[in-house]
């Protein structure tokens, strides 16, 4: 008895300790935004600002472009999360459904493909690109995107169509439903926690990308919110700390949002009950 409880205990520790890990530098973030200068340039920092301002929120609305910014990464992230979705989930149903030599091949490429570097693939992605006209456009950064989270969002959604029941899809065949009536009526029901999984995957992975956005968007008016928070580092490498601290904050929220929203279908299980033994 006295095991068990010295376990449990020792679990919600760890979870707590984990816990305040995973919080401590967004409350920083928070408390950085709502210092005034004097404040951020003491040598005894605080946890709670003495007298909280946000006159760096409106610095930083100020100084930068941040609306506009966000309304590029906006564009980029959703449209590659609904993009790779859609392209993944037929190719999930026949890798996972047709278990051949070239869809272990594929699924193989697929675990491989992870591994490469930024640097490896930016050159040539670049160039096709260039070729399609694409370069400084949002529609060629999606494009990017969609070719980043793709391997993954395949990976993921094998797993999630293997999962449903083979039985159904049958009674549905019987029915005389299709393979795509079957893969749209039945089997994509099914998935949606899979699928909410991998949209939201595609969305934050595109939401912070920086590296692809740096190289491929030139000019301010094109440029995501990763790349515009740069701006507010100076030549010589010193941050306007309280404005890079406010914007930062504002960027994470529609992770938080997105995550929010989804993450009853991510965390349900939809498929309990739904074949007989």
């Amino acid at each position: 008895m006295r095991t068990g409880t010295a376990a449990r205990v020792g679990q919600y520790t760890a979870l707590f300790g984990y816990l305040v890990f995973l919080a401590f530098p967004f409350l920083w973030l928070i408390s950085t935004a709502l210092k005034p200068p004097r404040e951020l340039g003491s040598l005894h920092p605080t946890w709670i600002p003495r007298d909280p301002t946000l006159d760096n929120f409106r610095q930083a609305f100020d100084e930068q472009p941040l609306l506009r910014a966000a309304s590029n990464s906006l564009i980029a992230a959703a449209g590659a999360a609904v993009i790779a979705v859609l392209i993944a989930a037929p190719m999930a149903y026949v890798m996972a459904r047709h278990r051949t030599l070239l869809a272990r091949a594929a699924g193989g490429w697929v675990v491989v493909s992870q591994a490469f570097p930024f640097v490896l693939v930016i050159i040539p992605l670049f160039l096709v690109l260039k070729n399609l006209r694409l370069i400084n456009s949002v529609p060629g950064l999606v494009m990017v995107y969609v070719v980043w989270a793709l391997p993954f969002a395949l990976w993921m959604l094998v797993g999630y169509v293997r999962a449903v029941p083979a039985e159904l899809e049958e009674a549905a065949a019987v029915d005389g439903a299709g393979r795509l009536r079957t893969l749209v009526s039945v089997t994509a029901p099914l998935m949606a926690p899979g699928l909410a999984a991998t949209a939201l995957f595609a969305f934050v992975t595109a939401w912070n990308e920086f590296f692809f956005a740096l190289v491929l968007l030139k000019t301010p008016e094109k440029q995501t919110l990763p790349v515009i928070l740069t701006h507010f580092i100076g030549a010589e490498g010193v941050a306007d700390l309280g404005p890079l601290a406010a914007a930062a904050f504002l960027a994470t929220l529609p992770s938080l949002v997105v995550f929010a929203v989804l993450q009853r279908r991510i965390t349900g299980g939809m498929l309990a009950g739904a074949v007989k033994n």
